[in-house]
């Protein structure tokens, strides 16, 4: 076994196998497993447990349990907690970065930078739970005194794509824990191995037992409903496709849950006639290829204005032929395998649709025959009105170019979608960029920027692409409920 081999078998072995309940590491109830599988090869990385409808009733249970007791630990000591949680975090940056690359397959390079990201979500929200704030003041009237409190809304229950493995994890349970809730969390089947090993991470900084529990099972929906429709249930968070939210939002209807749901992304990114070609450039790699291009920000359509559609191609396509495909534990790899077979065969389709459709294809284009399940990083321009690629999202390395001749005809590509997650805009009219932040139909814009997430910064879409927001000041109270009381005038 090679050195490197070795250190990938030995991190692995650290990873627990079991299910986090109420403070104790458990096998599944049934006894059922399943494999967690390396995307650049194939092999089965880690058995681990698959948790029962049973397991997801004493997850539950555990979080109520613990409610009472953690919703009255003194704000200061909750942060505390977080700001353990960040240190130790950052100290194993490199082992966190080598773990989800091996059950992810993004490159070291975008592991680490996720990891710094991840963290900072357990800085920003340690900082923010001693800022937990009320009003109090006199009513219009002069007969009485306002007092609006804040307290946390109680158990939660949170569900977690596999495409950002850490941040996705961190991002709901730091400003829960912060606001003085606990949580069930379940990790997506295809990476759950980086929220054990942060579940692992959160004991080490103090969290009492029940405040977090993880559910990693195979059977997400059969465990998923009865937790959702149990009464004790306060909270549901979710990251994933449009289409599950949907269904999840019809379960949590009966018990009037609160929701936060970031779904599905169509993301329009708009090239003007004056941009910075060099920048627009940059912004389109970054917006485009970043996480192999598996991220609900990820640039979808490329909406070029006519007159430097050409040059954009020509530029872009010079750089994506040049990516460098391969495991992403392999030094100067920028793009790795897609998660599986199946948004193969998608990005596979989409192409060929657009082709078919009169698209000319610039650059790749094809799966990549062999072990792991890799796609070569495309370019499609001249893309016709209609083409799937520019309904769908394609979740993949393929970048498509449609023109454009007016601004109003860029406006009416880019809000032609069911989605409003994010936009990118490129251009040097200070005016005309007003315009867009104006006229675009989305929950975030990056303006001159291809990538826009930051945990000071409230992240969610308009429309089809959720509710509620995630990091900045904003993100705390999604795990907040507030209350009105009136007392008489001194």
């Amino acid at each position: 076994m090679t050195a490197t081999a070795t250190r990938e078998a030995a991190l692995l072995a650290r990873v627990p196998d079991g299910l986090l309940i109420g403070g104790e590491w458990r096998a599944a109830s049934g006894g059922e497993t399943l494999d967690v599988v390396d995307p650049a090869t194939g092999g089965t990385l880690k058995r681990i447990a698959s948790a029962s409808v049973e397991d997801g009733r004493a997850a539950l249970d555990a979080a109520c349990d613990a409610f009472p007791s953690w919703e009255a630990t003194p704000a200061r000591v909750r942060a505390e907690v977080l700001r353990r949680a960040f240190d130790v975090l950052t100290d194993r940056a490199d082992e966190f970065a080598l773990l989800m690359t091996l059950e992810m397959g993004k490159p070291l390079a975008e592991a680490r930078g996720e990891v710094a990201y991840g963290a900072e979500f357990l800085r920003w929200f340690a900082e923010e739970a001693p800022r937990i704030a009320g009003r109090y003041g006199p009513n219009p009237e002069g007969t009485g005194r306002m007092i609006v409190t804040q307290h946390p809304v109680g158990p939660c229950y949170l569900i977690t794509p596999w495409n950002f493995p850490l941040a996705m994890a961190t991002r709901k349970i730091a400003p829960a824990l912060a606001a003085g809730c606990t949580v069930v969390i379940k990790p997506a089947e295809l990476t759950p191995l980086t929220t054990l090993a942060f579940a692992a991470l959160l004991e080490e900084a103090g969290l009492p037992a029940g405040v977090v529990n993880v559910l990693t099972t195979h059977h997400s929906g059969a465990v998923s409903e009865p937790i959702i429709r149990d009464p004790r249930l306060r909270k549901l968070s979710f990251t994933g496709s449009t289409a599950v939210g949907v269904r999840l939002l019809e379960q949590a209807a009966a018990g009037v849950l609160r929701t936060s749901m970031e779904l599905g992304g169509n993301a329009p990114f708009v090239v003007f006639e004056d941009a910075g070609l060099d920048a627009a450039v940059d912004g389109a790699m970054a917006a485009k290829f970043r996480n192999i291009g598996q991220a609900c920000t990820a640039a979808n359509r490329f909406i070029v204005h006519r007159s430097v559609a050409e040059e954009f191609a020509r530029r872009v396509t010079e750089r994506v032929a040049a990516l460098r495909v391969g495991r992403g534990t392999e030094d100067g790899v920028q793009i790795g395998p897609l998660i599986d077979a199946r948004a193969v065969d998608k990005a596979s389709l989409l192409v060929r649709d657009a082709v078919d459709r009169g698209a000319r294809l610039r650059t790749g284009g094809h799966a990549i025959d062999g072990a792991g399940t890799f796609f070569e990083p495309t370019v499609v321009s001249d893309v016709a009105a209609g083409s799937e690629i520019l309904r769908e999202e394609i979740f993949g390395p393929v970048l498509a170019i449609v023109p454009f001749d007016t601004e109003d005809q860029a406006v009416a590509i880019a809000n032609d979608t069911e989605y409003g997650l994010v936009s990118y805009v490129f251009t040097e009219s200070l005016a005309r960029g007003q315009r867009m932040i104006e006229r675009l139909a989305t929950g975030m814009m990056g303006l001159n920027m291809g990538v826009v997430s930051n945990a000071a910064a409230p992240f969610g879409g308009w429309k089809m692409s959720g509710l509620g927001r995630e990091g900045g000041a904003e993100g705390i109270h999604e795990y907040l409920q507030t209350k009105y009381t009136l007392t008489p005038a001194p």
